[in-house]
């Protein structure tokens, strides 16, 4: 039997997806994408996961999307089978904490999926580029709205119009990761985040990352009044009042995610 493109894994409250085409890089095709949304799917509506990690190998987190594959499409190949949209985007309906492990290449799609995750951790050989340019294409996977978002535009322009390689370190200090460790430690330091936040009362995470995301995408007075409902709601939160109250009474909360 052939490998899965995408390899499942169950590390107590963390699901683990690793992306699994190392002869391509991990190149991004409609098989990955649809395995990987399924996946993600599947492990938000698991009650006993708390976050997810998506990670490749140690060459590529995805070197982008599989040029091969689209070759001879036509406008009318990818407009009827609503390309990107169709399970590139799968990703926004996850409610749940997604991290991304990035080490070696993430290129293209593959810095466009890194950049449609929460939190992305970065090896220190990893490398981040939308060279679509070089194509006479665009970054069409959210590479152009995220990026100016997350780095600004100056700099989102100058990486998007020159096909600029950040490396760990310049992609640290612009913003486009949270940080950087050496590719040793990449595993276990996104396993360990992870299981820290999976660690919290994931009703609460989830009202936090909505917050957050509305504050990415919207109008500050927006996100604030929104933010502001979040914050009442957690008063009916019996994993609220269980926190509060093990600090009152000096003691590690036993929450149970309601």
């Amino acid at each position: 039997m052939s490998e899965p493109v995408v390899r499942v894994e169950v590390t107590g409250r963390v699901g683990v997806l690793t992306l699994n085409r190392p002869h391509q890089l991990n190149a991004l095709n409609d098989a990955l994408m649809d395995a990987l949304g399924e996946a993600l799917l599947r492990l938000d509506a698991d009650d006993a996961i708390g976050a997810i990690v998506i990670t490749g190998d140690e060459r590529a987190f995805a070197a982008g999307a599989d040029i091969a594959e689209m070759t001879h499409w036509s406008y009318m190949d990818v407009y009827r089978s609503d390309f990107i949209t169709r399970n590139w985007e799968t990703i926004r309906r996850v409610r749940k904490p997604v991290i991304a492990a990035v080490a070696g290449h993430a290129m293209g799609g593959g810095c466009e999926l890194a950049l449609a995750c929460d939190i992305v951790i970065a090896a220190d050989n990893a490398r981040f580029a939308l060279p679509e340019v070089r194509l006479a294409m665009l970054p069409g996977a959210g590479g152009t709205q995220r990026l100016p978002r997350a780095i600004g535009k100056a700099k989102a322009m100058d990486m998007c119009l020159s096909a600029r390689v950040l490396d760990a370190g310049e992609a640290d200090r612009y913003g486009l990761v949270s940080r950087v460790v050496p590719l040793d430690a990449l595993r276990g330091a996104a396993l360990a985040l992870a299981a820290t936040i999976a660690g919290y009362s994931l009703p609460a995470l989830m009202a936090i990352k909505e917050c957050v995301n509305r504050a990415y995408e919207g109008a500050l007075s927006e996100g604030i009044g929104f933010e502001r409902r979040q914050l009442h709601a957690r008063f009916a939160s019996e994993d609220a009042h269980e926190g509060m109250n093990a600090f009152i009474e000096k003691r590690k909360p036993a929450f149970g995610h309601h």
